[in-house]
């Protein structure tokens, strides 16, 4: 499918009373698409689904659009809510240790693109510390600095792993043996639950 098609196809799944927080709607959309404003139709449909939980076929189109119009961080993040459909997602906020105390010295991606350990309470058959991988993502900042703080979205590689989590508790990140820094859960939504955006 080209981008026009795509992006009429995704709109056709979002209900018709769904509106962002500027109240504009899959109408409105419908506008920007006939005038061949793919690129703002594109985002606005991305805001209409960080409003309410959308099936995986909307963001698979809007991930495929993206693509098409070489939008690469709009195409990470429609891809990013494809696999908290499948995978669940955990919200949390993270606080990394600073440079002075860490392995880390430089910013990691906002963006997916690392994926790092994750101390979630689990022990290893020999009674030691059992890690999870979970893929991070920023919510709205490009990076996060060594000793930032930001709110994160976690996709885990092995959902089942994760389905004691409750808000409030604390988890550890790792990218080696040592604490690159500490998060405490904020919400937590199993596979096939997907969540608006933070």
């Amino acid at each position: 499918m080209d981008v026009p098609e795509l992006l009429k196809s995704a709109s056709l799944l979002v209900p018709e009373e769904t509106a962002t927080e500027n109240d504009i709607t899959v109408r409105d959309i419908w506008d920007y698409l006939v005038r061949d404003e793919w690129e703002i139709a594109l985002g606005l449909l991305e805001e209409l689904g960080d409003g309410r939980p959308l099936p995986l076929a909307f963001w698979e189109k809007l991930a495929d659009a993206a693509e098409q119009l070489r939008l690469e961080r709009s195409a990470a993040w429609c891809r990013w809510r494809c696999s908290e459909i499948r995978h669940g997602v955990i919200r949390a906020e993270l606080t990394l240790r600073p440079a002075a105390e860490a392995r880390r010295t430089t910013a990691i991606s906002g963006a997916g693109v690392l994926r790092p350990m994750w101390d979630i309470g689990h022990c290893s058959p020999t009674g030691g510390r059992a890690v999870s991988i979970a893929a991070l993502w920023v919510e709205g900042m490009p990076y996060l600095e060594p000793g930032g703080r930001a709110t994160v979205r976690l996709v885990p590689f092995t959902p089942s792993h994760w389905t004691h989590l409750q808000p409030g508790q604390q988890i550890a990140m790792h990218e080696d043996r040592t604490v690159a820094g500490t998060a405490v859960i904020l919400e937590v939504h199993h596979p096939a639950t997907a969540m608006p955006a933070g």
